[in-house]
């Protein structure tokens, strides 16, 4: 195990000894209380099973039947989950032929961001993970159920699912992908054309040609953002079954992966003698191999935020020090769109999760040690890749090397020696950066800012030639209190096309980006926020800022006692909390913790 590695977990554990402590604590009782569905009075269970079967009815009654809880955030507007539709009856199905009873526990929301992204709904997006977690639990909260499947894919949806599964985490718990659609028009045209539009060079026509193109089936979309860091991230701590998180939907091994989920969950209940509740499958090594799968793999910059919420579900305290000691020795193994050309489709055909696990343990550089949901209880397992033989489901060896060296790299010969996340400080407050997908000569950016409080401001500047220079921009009031945190990538073709032509440019700002982030030099995530009187809401046009995001410096070059002097400015954008829903989420904007401590209402933060 590499010394570094060893060493962050060690002062994880030690960090969250005493949460960590008490949440176990709280799982154990449940746990000692035995299935809960015994203690419900006559009325109560008969209002549970009223629509079962009398068979059904009789195992839940007197036998020892476990009851699975399906909770799914189905819809058929987001393209990710529409296949979900099917599930329930599969995964019923299997647990009646595996000996035990499935019912659908509840729905949670599932909003997709590629619809709301630059539009007032994004500002609900970020809350709607903590909707998820609270929905999850109502679900849940009718004491039913002796173990749950969680349907989910994409951004805030999966870290929703997992917090609310955690707050259950005396039940046994499995994830359940539906995978990426097949693979469309280039990441790299879409960005093209894109950049194009930005630029006035085709109109809304072309752009939507080139969009649907791209998007243009069910499954998950292909570029490397939140959704699919979401599943490379739940399989690396063993939640998913080996290898099945990027297996196209509607296919006979995807539905075969899906029945033997519904079966393998059956087999951890307290009722059997293989018990795993997800409180200890989610451990302390879990979590630290969730940010190494995202560092290794340039994944989304979400999950700053996301699984930091998530360890807190688990007692377990993490911070951006964790994810940047780690970044140091995490070698980046794979160029998966923004960070290269391949789509998801392309990463797993060059070996995909299987490969890169194998690569990882087999250098030390992943803890290979975690209870998971496997039919064993290591990682090992997971450098193998199910497939199907004369129509039954089986697991072999997946490859020892790279079927596409371009694509999935060795340790011995990473795209680059680090994860490529770091944390930014300075006089301009604390953030993070991601570089895995920023050329070395964009890294370093000294330039004056130009300083915005709404991001369409920034695009109407660029429409008017104002930004045709070397700049920073400065985008105030847009983390968790001010806006409900929406991501920026609306200012993701813009910025880019004026570093394409030769400009120096960078992003600094208070609210997020996402996992399309590309090409251009950020700091984002950046507390304390400017509603907090944060220090970015004291630059000025013209002040010089300096970013280096090798270093992790960002600092404005203005004399320290004048700074300090200085009057943080006002939100002077309106209009931020009504309309779309978003009066209805003003408490939790007032009450949302910092970027670094998971931007929630769920718990209580020091």
């Amino acid at each position: 195990m590499h010394p570094v590695l060893e060493k962050v977990t060690e002062q994880v554990i030690a960090r969250s000894r005493e949460t960590r402590a008490a949440y176990l604590k709280r799982i154990e009782a449940a746990i000692a209380e035995g299935p809960q569905r015994n203690k419900l009075p006559c009325a109560n269970l008969a209002h549970g099973f009223a629509v079962c079967s009398a068979i059904e009815k009789e195992e839940l009654s007197h036998g020892p039947k476990p009851n699975v809880g399906i909770i799914s955030a189905y819809n058929d507007m987001l393209s990710a989950h529409e296949p979900y539709k099917d599930y329930p009856a599969l995964i019923k199905q299997a647990v009646r032929e595996a000996g035990g009873v499935a019912q659908f526990a509840g729905g949670v929301p599932a909003m997709c961001d590629g619809v709301t992204q630059g539009m007032p709904g994004m500002e609900l997006s970020l809350f709607s993970r903590d909707v998820i977690a609270m929905s999850t639990a109502i679900g849940l909260a009718h004491n039913m159920f002796d173990a749950a499947l969680y349907l989910g894919v994409c951004d805030k949806i999966v870290p929703g699912l997992l917090i609310g599964a955690l707050s259950f985490g005396h039940l046994p718990a499995v994830f359940v992908p539906a995978g990426p659609m097949t693979s469309g028009l280039s990441n790299k045209e879409k960005s093209r054309a894109r950049q194009k539009y930005a630029e006035g060079k085709i109109g809304e026509k072309e752009l939507l040609e080139s969009e649907a193109k791209s998007y243009h089936s069910p499954g998950t979309c292909t570029f490397y953002g939140t959704a699919n860091s979401n599943q490379m991230m739940v399989e690396i701590m063993g939640l998913h079954l080996p290898g099945s998180s990027f297996i196209n939907p509607y296919t006979p091994l995807r539905d075969e992966l899906t029945k033997a989920a519904a079966r393998q969950v059956l087999k951890f209940t307290a009722l059997g003698n293989d018990f795993r509740p997800i409180a200890h499958v989610i451990d302390e090594k879990a979590i630290i191999n969730a940010i190494i799968g995202l560092l290794a793999t340039g994944g989304s910059t979400n999950h700053t935020i996301h699984l930091i919420a998530i360890a807190r579900a688990a007692g377990i305290i993490i911070n951006w020090d964790d994810f940047d000691a780690l970044s140091k020795v995490i070698p980046l193994l794979t160029k998966i769109y923004p960070n290269g050309p391949a789509d998801v489709n392309q990463f797993q055909a060059a070996g995909g999760m299987s490969l890169l696990i194998h690569e990882l343990l087999d250098h030390g550089l992943l803890h290979g040690d975690i209870l998971t949901i496997g039919d064993q209880r290591g990682m090992a397992q997971y450098s193998q890749v199910p497939t199907l033989q004369d129509g039954q489901l089986q697991w072999q060896p997946g490859p020892s090397e790279s079927r596409d060296p371009e694509i999935i790299a060795s340790v011995a010969k990473p795209f680059a020696a680090g994860g490529g996340l770091h944390v930014m400080h300075g006089n301009l407050g604390r953030g993070v950066s991601k570089i895995s997908a920023v050329s070395e000569d964009h890294q370093v950016v000294t330039a004056p800012a130009m300083v915005f409080d709404d991001q369409l401001d920034v695009v109407a500047a660029f429409k008017r030639g104002e930004l045709e220079k070397d700049v920073i921009v400065v985008l105030r009031f847009q983390g968790p209190k001010a806006n409900g945190m929406p991501e920026l990538h609306k200012l993701t073709p813009v910025l880019g096309v004026l570093q394409d032509r030769g400009f120096k440019v960078g992003l600094l700002t208070d609210g997020r980006m996402s996992g399309a982030s590309g090409k251009v030099p950020s700091a984002i995530h950046m507390w304390p926020e400017c509603i907090d009187g944060g220090p970015l809401a004291k630059v000025r046009d013209g002040d010089i800022i300096v970013m280096n995001t090798q270093t992790g410096e960002v600092n404005v070059q203005v004399d320290p006692a004048e700074f300090k002097a200085r009057v943080a400015e006002p939100n002077h954008a309106t209009g931020h909390h009504f309309g779309m829903g978003r009066e209805l989420f003003g408490a939790m904007r007032a009450q949302a913790s910092t970027a670094e401590t998971g931007a929630t209402n769920l718990f209580f933060v020091d």
